[in-house]
């Protein structure tokens, strides 16, 4: 009989239930968000990080996977090798973090899916569109699980908003207004550390930096808020400080699904703001204001009527699906950590179900799937065609409205 992951009587509208066992997951890229994302996967209680891809030089790759408590013949020189041999041994991973610099993300992440493996891939999803669309067709074709790491979705009342939308709560949206200010960039020297420089290069960051590292979690947390899709822009791209080729900065119009306006501005030269994800949803009878320097509160507003906080916790009004993914209860704070171990969470339930050939009701899951990254790409790349052509609006997504 073949191992079953999950149990017979799922209660799809309760909390997440227990596995059989921990997944195994491996690791391709060796920086700081790896260390965050193992760490976030393991406060799940749902994996254990077994295999590593941490360096190209082998001395280096088996230092850090010593580091990681991990085996010597599981650490990994290249990805290639990796999943080459994770999938021919009986105790392979069952799934992949990829947290490597932009431009290596298609190759490793087609490796891996050739290889029957599934995928949560850091974003953006590639550097180029075409190969966006290149892993959504893979994926639909092989049937593996693809997650991307939009991890903002994953905070409860992030998850509460969007469910308030969806009931009519604040009305029919009108206007969607999104910023992710941080102020890193200004520090002396920075640009030379090793976790920065690629985020500086045009041939590992691609066509741009700020835009496709923090515009597109403004971007994919509003949509998912809002259930609404991008379908044109117009932007700027600034060097606001120091002498670099990509911008540190983009400001834009947007327009969404249906004609709605808004704006969107990212930026890594704002002073004093270091979290500063804010997203603002409203609608013809009320509004919603979510922002990530104070991720446990959601303001929510109607006209005429007093303003409302609600917090992060169970009950007083809290939905199933985002008290599910409540770890703490109220007064004892919970942030990014728990955010990215709810995204490894929902990922890990979406790997077991494909292996124990279930398909989850919709909405049971909301982990940010392929098509959420390839929407993201072609974002970055209608930014770019639009501060190019000087601040012409650019269509994007399906098209509509634009």
């Amino acid at each position: 009989m073949s191992e079953k992951l999950l149990p017979d009587d799922i209660d799809f509208d309760g909390p997440f239930p227990r596995l059989s066992r921990r997944l195994r997951l491996g690791i391709v890229g060796g920086g700081r968000i790896s260390v965050t994302q193992a760490s976030a996967a393991r406060l799940s209680d749902r994996w254990e990080i077994v295999a590593g891809a941490l360096s190209s030089d082998p001395d280096t790759a088996k230092r850090r996977g010593a580091d990681r408590y991990l085996p010597e013949d599981r650490c990994y020189a290249s990805f290639d090798r990796m999943a080459a041999e994770e999938s021919q041994r009986p105790d392979g991973v069952d799934a992949v973090m990829i947290t490597t610099p932009n431009h290596v993300h298609f190759e490793a992440a087609r490796t891996f899916i050739d290889a029957g493996i599934d995928v949560l891939c850091d974003k953006p999803l590639t550097n180029e569109a075409a190969e966006a669309e290149e892993l959504v067709r893979l994926t639909g074709d092989s049937g593996r699980v693809f997650a991307v790491g939009y991890v903002f979705s994953a905070f409860p009342m992030v998850r509460q908003a969007r469910r308030m939308v969806r009931s009519g709560a604040i009305g029919r949206v009108i206007q969607i207004h999104a910023e992710f200010m941080q102020d890193w960039l200004m520090t002396e020297g920075v640009a030379e550390a090793d976790h920065v420089k690629w985020r500086l290069d045009p041939a590992r960051s691609g066509a741009t930096s700020c835009t496709g590292d923090i515009g597109t979690h403004a971007l994919h947390t509003a949509t998912f808020i809002s259930g609404l899709e991008l379908t044109g822009l117009r932007a700027e791209m600034h060097v606001l400080g120091g002498d670099a080729e990509l911008e540190d900065t983009v400001m834009m119009m947007t327009r969404f699904t249906g004609g709605v306006p808004g704006t969107l501005v990212a930026t890594r030269y704002a002073a004093g703001n270091r979290g500063g994800l804010r997203v603002r949803i409203f609608g013809d009878e009320g509004g919603l204001e979510w922002d990530m320097e104070h991720p446990e509160q959601l303001r929510f507003t109607r006209y005429g009527d007093p303003d409302q906080v609600l917090s992060r916790g169970q009950g007083a009004g809290i939905h199933p699906s985002a008290e599910r993914l409540t770890r703490l209860a109220r007064g004892f704070t919970e942030g990014v950590i728990e955010a990215w171990a709810n995204l490894y969470t929902e990922f890990a339930l979406a790997v077991a179900a494909g292996k124990d050939g279930i398909v989850p009701p919709a909405g049971w899951l909301c982990y940010p799937k392929v098509e959420d990254g390839a929407r993201g790409v072609r974002f970055v790349e209608a930014a770019v065609t639009s501060h190019r052509a000087g601040g012409e609006w650019v269509s994007c997504g399906s098209g509509e409205d634009s």
